[in-house]
């Protein structure tokens, strides 16, 4: 199947506006207000920033042919084998409820070292940790797993 990815990019220039605007507003609230987070803390612990590329990854999907009652973009939980479970930002689930795709979005601004680190380290544990639970507990086939930075 062969898509138009041209098509995207108008989806792709609302994300990253949506992202910016998302950021810069959160830590706008956060310097007018008396709260914990301090910095750019708020911009990074206040969610919401990566919504529009959810949404264009919940486009791809529908235009090779998921369907959309498969998409999944809220309290997606998984079990691990090292926790109890993971908040994924993407699944895919068939109808007849096999894991297909799981997808964690992650974003980095600034700070590179230790932040880059983080950003790093965590995907691959949630991997590791999915992967792992996959293997023991032989549940079913095994996920496309994914990371978009």
């Amino acid at each position: 199947m062969k898509i138009d990815i041209e098509k995207y990019n108008p989806i792709i220039k609302s994300a990253v506006e949506l992202f910016w605007n998302t950021r810069n507003n959160q830590t706008g609230k956060q310097a007018k207000s008396n709260t914990s987070d301090t910095g750019n803390r708020s911009a990074v612990t206040g969610g919401k920033q990566l919504d529009g590329f959810l949404e264009l990854l919940c486009q791809v999907a529908i235009d090779i042919g998921i369907p959309k009652d498969c998409l999944y973009t809220k309290g997606n939980h998984i079990p691990g084998f090292f926790r109890p479970t993971k908040d994924w930002d993407f699944l895919i689930i068939s109808p007849n409820k096999k894991l297909i795709s799981v997808i964690e979005l992650k974003f980095q601004v600034g700070s590179f070292g230790n932040n880059f680190n983080n950003r790093t380290e965590e995907p691959l544990g949630s991997a590791v940790d999915l992967w792992t639970a996959f293997r023991e507990k032989h549940t079913q086939i095994r996920p496309h797993l994914g990371l978009v930075i």
